[in-house]
C-alpha cells in the first residue's frame, strides 16, 4: 500500500514497479537479434537468459543489505563512499549520470522510435529511406515529454510510472499466452545438446552477455532513491528482490516464445524483434498494433531512469561543491535543473550514437561500477560495524559470489572481444577523475578565503 502519510515518499508498489520499469525496457526487445547471430541453439539462449536473471537476483540480494545499511539517494555513489571512499564513490556517481542513465534512456527512446517507425513503414505512412529520421525525432519527442512530467509532485510521477509499467507487463504476458497458442510454430528444440551445452563456455556466450545484464540492468533501481521510499530499510531490499524476480518469471518465457514463433533468419540483427515475433503470432494487422503498443509500452522504461537518474547527481550535488546546481528543487521538490541536463545529454547520444555501440559501452561500464559496488558487502561484513538494517543477504556469502564471478567472466571476455568499447569506458573514468580534482580544487580555494 502508498503511505498516506507523507506525499512525498512513495511505497512498496511504486519502489517495485520502478525496479520492473527500469528492467523491462530495451533489452528484451531488442537483444535476442544479436543474440541469435553468435548462438544458434535455443536451450543455450535460455541458459542465457536464466545465468543473468539468477546474477541479477544475486546483486538485488546484495543491494538490499547495502540499502537497508546506507538508506540514502544515490545508488552505487553512496554505497562506494561509504564502503571505500569519496573518490571511488564520486566516480561511480559521474559514470551513473554520464553513461548509466542517459545511455539507457537513449536507447530506450531509439527503441521505441525504431518499432513506431518500422510500424509506420509497414503501413506505407512513411517512406523506408526517412524511417531513421523518423525513429530519433519520435524519440527525442518521447524525452522530451517524460522530462516534463517527472518535474510534477511525486504522486503525479508515480501514478504515471505505475500506469505504464502495467501496460509493458500486461504486453509481455499477452506475448506469452497467445505465443503457445501459435499455428505454425517453430520446428526448434529447447532441449540440450552436447554442443549447446559447449557453447555456453564460449566466447560467443559471454559477449552475448553483455545484452542480456543490460536487459536485466535496473534491479538496484529503487537504491537510487531510497530517500524517496517510505520506510527504506524493509521496502527497498524487498522491493529489489521482487521486482527482480518478476522480471525473471517473464524474461525466459518471452524469449522462449520469440524463439517458437518466430524464424531465427527474420530475427538476426534485427532491433524489432517483439514486432517481428508480433506479427507471426497476431498476423500483419496484430502485428501493428502490438508494435505501437510495445513502443508506448518502452515509456515506462524511459521514465523510470528519468526518475532516477537526476537523483544521482542530485546527491552529488549535495556533498560537492562542482555539482551544487543540481541539487537545487523546483517547488514540487525535484531536481529539476538535473531532469533538464541529463535530458539535453540523452538527445545527443539519440543524435549522435548507433544502438549497438551504446548498448557494449553502458554494459561494461555499469557492470564495473555494480560488480565493485557487490565486492564491497564483504568489506562491510569484514568491518563488523553496527547497523540497524533489518535485512541481511540471502545467501552470503554465496550468492554474491555468483554475481561477482558471472560478470567479471563477462567483463574478461568484453576486454578481450571488445577492445574500442573499453577504452571509451575508460576515458569515460578518466574524465570523471579530472573532475573530482577540480572540485576538490574550487573547494580548497573557498576555505582559503574564509
Amino acid at each position: 500500500m502508498e503511505t498516506k502519510t507523507n506525499l512525498q515518499k512513495i511505497g512498496l508498489v511504486t519502489a517495485v514497479t520502478l525496479v520492473v520499469a527500469n528492467m523491462i525496457g530495451t533489452g528484451v526487445f531488442t537483444s535476442l537479434g544479436f543474440q541469435v547471430l553468435g548462438i544458434p541453439h535455443a536451450f543455450t539462449i535460455l541458459m542465457l537468459w536464466l545465468i543473468g536473471g539468477v546474477a541479477a537476483l544475486c546483486g538485488a540480494f546484495t543491494y538490499g543489505e547495502l540499502g537497508a545499511r546506507f538508506p540514502r539517494s544515490g545508488g552505487e555513489y553512496h554505497f562506494l563512499s561509504k564502503i571505500y571512499n569519496p573518490f571511488l564513490g564520486f566516480l561511480s556517481g559521474w559514470v551513473s549520470f554520464v553513461v548509466g542513465f542517459t545511455a539507457p534512456i537513449a536507447a530506450a527512446a531509439m527503441a521505441a522510435g525504431r518499432y513506431s517507425s518500422r510500424v509506420l513503414t509497414d503501413i506505407n505512412i512513411i517512406s523506408a529511406t526517412n524511417q531513421e529520421l523518423v525513429m530519433k525525432l519520435v524519440a527525442i519527442v518521447l524525452c522530451i515529454i517524460i522530462a516534463l512530467v517527472h518535474l510534477n509532485k511525486l504522486k503525479t510521477i508515480s501514478v504515471f510510472q505505475n500506469f505504464f509499467t502495467i501496460l509493458k507487463i500486461t504486453l509481455v504476458l499477452v506475448l506469452i499466452i497467445f505465443g503457445f497458442f501459435v499455428s505454425s510454430p517453430q520446428t526448434i528444440s529447447f532441449m540440450p545438446s552436447e554442443a549447446a551445452i559447449d557453447m555456453i563456455f564460449s566466447s560467443s556466450f559471454a559477449i552475448s552477455l553483455v545484452f542480456v545484464m543490460y536487459a536485466y540492468s535496473g534491479w538496484n533501481a529503487s537504491s537510487y532513491i531510497a530517500s524517496e521510499i517510505d520506510r527504506p530499510q524493509k521496502n527497498l531490499p524487498l522491493s529489489l528482490f521482487l521486482g527482480t524476480l518478476i522480471v525473471i518469471l517473464l524474461y525466459v518465457p518471452v524469449n522462449a516464445i520469440f524463439l517458437h514463433t518466430t524464424p531465427i533468419s527474420e530475427m538476426m540483427g534485427q532491433e524489432e524483434v517483439g514486432y517481428i515475433a508480433s506479427s507471426y503470432i497476431f498476423g500483419k494487422i496484430g502485428g501493428v498494433v502490438m508494435g505501437l503498443l510495445i513502443s508506448v509500452g518502452l515509456i515506462s522504461a524511459i521514465s523510470s531512469m528519468t526518475w532516477a537518474g537526476p537523483r544521482v547527481i542530485q546527491v552529488m550535488g549535495e556533498d560537492y561543491r562542482f555539482f551544487k546546481i543540481f541539487s537545487k528543487k523546483n517547488k514540487n521538490e525535484i531536481p529539476s535543473f538535473a531532469i533538464l541536463i541529463q535530458t539535453i545529454l540523452v538527445i545527443i547520444m539519440i543524435i549522435t550514437s548507433t544502438f549497438e555501440t551504446v548498448i557494449y559501452y553502458i554494459g561494461f561500464t555499469l557492470t564495473l561500477s555494480s560488480f565493485l559496488t557487490v565486492l564491497g558487502i564483504y568489506i562491510v561484513r569484514f568491518r563488523k560495524e553496527a547497523t540497524t538494517a533489518i535485512y541481511k543477504t540471502w545467501g552470503y556469502p554465496i550468492t554474491p559470489a555468483i554475481y561477482l564471478f558471472v560478470t567479471a567472466w563477462m567483463m574478461v571476455y568484453v576486454i578481450k572481444e571488445k577492445p574500442i568499447v573499453v577504452l571509451f569506458s575508460f576515458i569515460t573514468v578518466f574524465i570523471g577523475a579530472i573532475v573530482y580534482l577540480i572540485n576538490k580544487n574550487i573547494e580548497k580555494n573557498e576555505r582559503n578565503k574564509i
